[in-house]
């Protein structure tokens, strides 16, 4: 039995029956950390002895949902008694007082922590260079990024160093990596995965989601960690609870909407055209309709728009490390240069730029023209895509309008690295459930493809892409990484 192929499913299902015991995949997967990370370097920390003793405990009850699947989580979520450091040297020497709720949840059900992986730091970048500990390497060409800001976790799960893991999402943090990565990833609809113990950076976008190698695995992820949450004021009560792996077997024909604007963007690569154009083929293959709609707002004002709200929302969550509380304090002569001190040499340079932004939209005399003309903007972006979605059951763009691209190509031009999220943010800001699957490769890189539905469909989002990978072998395949 080759556990580096089983999917979820076969995994939770071969330990629960005894064919495998937990610890013998954990072994699996901690062995291949140990061989591979050193080059892809997408894991912060590994949790190596705890993980073979919770391997050990799950292996003498052998029950639960997710009976003894290994999973790695993004180093933004709080597991308790372990760092949880965003990695940032800010809060390089957190330890967390408890679990968020998405562990617990995954813990309830058998699930083997394997370690926390690295990521922009505080979820601030589109390339995992921005970590104050080392950039994260694409396992398909290490002189790529993986993408950012969940590209630790993306990563690990292109590399077989994992077979899931969760990220967040907050204009494209999973789904991005996810494409160039050439794994599946999903942005659930805001508030049906509880965010209580996700360090915040910009809460009324940020979303906890899975990264595994298929829908159907996304599917038993969703499974586990959806739902309302009490502690959580922004998961919603209302939320619907079905499963999602028996939605999987729906098979009436859906309709797509295609944006005719999205060709039109900055940077649009013809190979991402391409391959985009050959899924559509595809699910009109299933029998899927397809039917034009048109978003110009979106793809006009997206960026600007997430680009004010998000570092808005970032400069006040990010005003509590101040030194006093918890985190890195940096002794001063007084309180105002401790302060000072504390968060010249706390943040890198990216978080810096994007407080320094959002404070000045926030500011007297700004705040009208920038802050609520953008919150306005976002109202009308939403209003705009829900009413595509009417035509619709989803609406499918590319996840980029790039293949991976080089380390440190966009490093000294911020706006081109924000341009590269020009397709993901829109979900963000309206809210809505996306999902990205590979589509194909362009010169041996993997290029995504983004399906969008309505809010709290998000069985429908996976079911799609069920369809399509059911079709394809796109998602099945891995990087030549030599063990």
């Amino acid at each position: 039995m080759n556990i580096q192929d089983l999917s979820l499913l076969e995994l939770r299902d071969a330990v629960a029956k005894g064919d495998l015991s937990s610890k013998e995949v954990v072994e699996f997967y901690l062995g291949r950390i140990g061989k591979l990370d050193g080059k892809v370097k997408a894991f912060v920390e590994v949790f190596g002895e705890d993980a073979l003793k919770r391997a050990e405990e799950v292996d003498r009850e052998r029950k639960g949902l997710f009976c003894g699947i290994p999973i790695a989580i993004k180093d933004n979520i709080c597991i308790k008694g372990k760092k949880t450091s965003c990695s940032s040297r800010m809060l390089e020497n957190f330890v967390s007082p408890y679990n968020a709720t998405v562990v617990e949840k995954l813990l309830s059900e058998g699930a083997v922590i394997l370690g926390r992986t690295n990521m922009d730091e505080f979820a601030m970048g589109s390339s995992t260079e921005h970590s104050a500990y080392f950039p994260t390497r694409n396992p398909f060409d290490f002189s790529r990024v993986p993408g950012g800001s969940s590209g630790g976790s993306a990563a690990c799960v292109s590399a077989s160093m994992a077979p899931c893991a969760l990220g967040s999402d907050t204009g494209g943090s999973i789904r991005q990596p996810a494409s160039f990565c050439g794994v599946t990833g999903m942005k659930p609809t805001y508030g049906m995965v509880s965010r209580f113990g996700l360090v915040a950076f910009a809460s009324s976008l940020d979303q906890i989601g899975p990264i595994a190698r298929s829908a159907e695995d996304c599917a038993l992820l969703m499974e586990v960690i959806s739902g309302h949450d009490p502690k959580d004021s922004t998961s919603y009560p209302g939320a619907p609870g079905y499963s999602f792996l028996e939605k999987l077997r729906v098979s009436e024909s859906f309709t797509l909407g295609i944006p005719k604007e999205f060709s039109q963007a900055e940077g649009v690569e013809e190979d991402v055209l391409k391959l985009f154009e050959d899924a559509i083929g595809v699910f009109k293959d299933v029998g899927f309709s397809v039917v034009n709609v048109s978003l110009p707002r979106t793809f006009s004002y997206s960026v600007a728009t997430y680009y004010i709200i998000a570092t808005a929302e970032a400069s006040s969550n990010l005003a509590r490390y101040d030194g006093v509380r918890y985190g890195l304090r940096v002794e001063g002569e007084d309180i105002v240069d401790m302060f000072k001190k504390t968060r010249s040499e706390g943040f890198g340079r990216e978080v810096k730029r994007r407080i320094m932004l959002g404070t000045y939209v926030l500011s007297s005399g700004y705040y009208d023209a920038y802050y609520l003309k953008a919150q306005k903007v976002r109202r009308l972006i939403r209003d705009e895509i829900l009413e595509a979605l009417k035509r619709c059951d989803a609406v499918l763009v590319p996840t980029s309008p790039t293949v991976p691209f080089k380390l440190g190509e966009k490093l000294d031009d911020p706006l081109k690295m924000y341009l590269s999220d020009v397709f993901t943010i829109p979900a963000n800001l309206a809210g809505i459930p996306a999902v990205s699957i590979p589509c194909g490769f362009s010169n041996g890189l993997p290029v995504g493809l983004q399906i969008l539905g309505r809010p709290f469909e998000d069985w429908k989002v996976i079911n799609i892409a069920h369809r399509f990978q059911k079709e394809t072998d796109h998602h099945k395949q891995k990087p030549s990484l030599e063990v």
